[in-house]
């Protein structure tokens, strides 16, 4: 940590360690996804100790209080340093960690697989007009 009074809040999001570049933490910033004391903001809006950062990181939603401000991206351990998680937020993601962990496989709601091909045919004789072959569908004949 170094002794700055304000920093822009890309760069601290990307020295924190919450996005892998400062790019994607500009643009997680300019879809509304980051807040600052409970307002947008903007990629360069000041920070300063003491503020809270409230953040989304794909589908775990995150509340910091800013503790420091360093002028590098360092080590994860050391990135930690700077910033502590609000008891609510880690309560929310605990709880939203464990719905994810019991919730029903997508897969297994399925009954049946996509149509083989018999499967297929037996479709097209039943909503096919005429039924049978293909003959009979393209036919111009008077007798039907």
């Amino acid at each position: 940590m170094s002794n700055l009074e304000t920093m822009r809040l890309d760069k601290w999001l990307w020295c924190a360690r919450f996005y892998k570049t400062r790019s994607l933490a500009t643009d997680e910033i300019g879809k509304g996804r980051v807040t600052v004391n409970g307002q947008l903001a903007k990629p360069a809006r000041d920070l300063r100790c003491g503020d809270t950062v409230a953040l989304r990181q794909g589908p775990v939603a995150r509340t910091v209080r800013v503790l420091g401000l360093s002028g590098a991206r360092g080590p994860a351990p050391v990135a930690q340093q700077l910033y502590e998680e609000t008891a609510d937020s880690i309560a929310a993601r605990e709880k939203a960690a464990e719905l994810r962990r019991l919730a029903p496989e997508p897969a297994a709601t399925l009954q049946e697989g996509r149509p083989t091909k018999r499967d297929r045919r037996e479709i097209d004789k039943v909503s096919r007009p005429g039924g049978g072959d293909w003959g009979s569908r393209w036919s111009a004949s008077i007798d039907e």
